[in-house]
Order: C-alpha cells, then sequence, then structure tokens
C-alpha cells in the first residue's frame, strides 16, 4: 500500500512488484540501498561515496524511508548525524514477492559455500560497541549459534563493563548457552587479523582502530539497551528489541559469507 501511495500505482501483487522496480531502480536510489546493506552510514559519507550533492542525497533518502526500506536514528556520538539503515527484511521480502510475480518458480536463497576444509580457518568475526557489556556480546554469541561453527566471533569494548544481567537473560531466551562470558578491552585485539570487524556503537566507531589485514569493516547503529531505564526490569524489552535487530542483522551477514547453514527440508 505504500509503495502505491509513493509511486502512484495500483494494487495488486504486480502492481506491487512493479511500483518497488520503479522506486528501487532509480541508479541513485539503488546506489544507495547498495551501500547501506554494507553497513549504516551517515549522509556525508553517502555523498561522498556516491559523488552526488547532498540535497539529492537527501532527497533520495527521503523517497526510501516514505517506502519503509530505509530509517534513520539519531547518532548517539555527538546527537547530530543521523545514521541511516537499509530495513534488509522488508527489501527481502519485496525482491522475493517481484520474483515470484514474474516466475513461481524465482525465488531468494541462501548464499551457500563449501566448507573451507582441512588447514582452512573459518571466518574470523570481532563485534565492537563501549562496554562489551550488552551489544558486542549478544552478536558474537548469535554469530557462533547460528553459524552453528562456522565462524570464530569475538567481542570486545572500548571501556569494558561487567557483563549486563539482561545480556545473559536475552541469549538464555534464544536457547543459547551464555557460559561464562567476560568483558574484554578492544586493545587486546588489535594486533589480529579478522574477515570482518564490525562496529555496533556510533561512539566506539570513533576510535575504531585499523587492523591487520584489511578487514571488511561496517557500522551497525544499535542503541544501548542498558540506558533505556533506571533498573534491570525497565531495560529488558530493549535488550530483547536489541537482540532482535541482532538476530537480524547476523543472519544476513552469515548468510552473504556463506556461513549461514542451510536447511533442507524433510
Amino acid at each position: 500500500m505504500y509503495l502505491r501511495a509513493v509511486v502512484g500505482l495500483e494494487t495488486g501483487p504486480a502492481g506491487a512488484s512493479l511500483a518497488f522496480l520503479r522506486l528501487a531502480g532509480d541508479p541513485v536510489r539503488w546506489q544507495l540501498l547498495r551501500e547501506l546493506a554494507r553497513s549504516d552510514r551517515h549522509v556525508r559519507e553517502l555523498t561522498a561515496l556516491l559523488g552526488r550533492p547532498q540535497n539529492l542525497v537527501s532527497y533520495h533518502l527521503g523517497k526510501l524511508r516514505s517506502a519503509g526500506l530505509v530509517s534513520a536514528r539519531r547518532s548517539s556520538a555527538d546527537g547530530r548525524d543521523f545514521y541511516y539503515t537499509v530495513e534488509l527484511d522488508r527489501l527481502a521480502l519485496l525482491l522475493a514477492g517481484t520474483g515470484r510475480v514474474v516466475h513461481p518458480g524465482l525465488r531468494l536463497a541462501p548464499v551457500t559455500r563449501p566448507d573451507p576444509g582441512p588447514g582452512r580457518p573459518p571466518p574470523r568475526l570481532l563485534f565492537l560497541c563501549t562496554g562489551n557489556s550488552a551489544r558486542s556480546q549478544i552478536a558474537e554469541a548469535l554469530a557462533v549459534a547460528r553459524s552453528e561453527g562456522r565462524v570464530e566471533a569475538f567481542s570486545a569494548g572500548s571501556h569494558p563493563k561487567p557483563v549486563h544481567v539482561n545480556t545473559v537473560r536475552v541469549m538464555r531466551e534464544r536457547g543459547i548457552d551464555p557460559g561464562s562470558r567476560s568483558s574484554k578491552q578492544l586493545s587486546v585485539f588489535t594486533a589480529q587479523r579478522f574477515s570482518h570487524v564490525i562496529t555496533l556503537c556510533d561512539k566506539v566507531r570513533e576510535v575504531c582502530p585499523e587492523f591487520p589485514g584489511h578487514p571488511g569493516y561496517a557500522h551497525w547503529s544499535i542503541p544501548d539497551p542498558a540506558a533505556s531505564g533506571d533498573d534491570d526490569e525497565d531495560t529488558l524489552p530493549a535488550f530483547r528489541d536489541v537482540a532482535a535487530a541482532l538476530e537480524t542483522r547476523v543472519g544476513y551477514l552469515l548468510a552473504g559469507i556463506g556461513a549461514l547453514p542451510v536447511r533442507v527440508p524433510a
């Protein structure tokens, strides 16, 4: 329905698919979706990456936001910039629906790659936030659990704090044994090589060092759930929201690197 309002087309699967193609098929909007699928970014970065004027980039971001394909969150680093994020689940649904309109056999499938084999190390992921007490701990645990050991995942913080009780709670709610987790200082890992380094906090992104071996860098602008209330019960809903958001993000990351197990129907 919202795509019809944006593009002015009739309803129905074919109309919605055509509306989506017209919206996303604009060259600037397509570039924005591609860049934001890799990493959350603010307008200045997108302007530089696309080589386009800021007013044009902002205009097309507004179109994507109105269509529900992109969302924005004020940066916790300076309170002025906004980080833009692609709504990957919504984009996947629209792409899949468009494929089915063309032919019922066209559908999205996870990226699959053969196991590395003996002697080939698995991808190494590093998740960073400020305290290493919530967001990065949850992301690390999800990456290990959902990949079923196909990746090695680690987490750290620029100013470590004890692991939050609600971090342990939401892990258990998702069937993950938290074990004896502890927070770690970012400096512990700065000499190590990683395949991907993902910052989950706007503040730690500003101080993230360069790691050896030129890993892939990405930023996920995730709010600190511990700052959402005065006590553990107050903040629990925010912890659950963050765990759900990270479940989605980690799932797409694992699929993109071929580390998400593929379930074969019985």
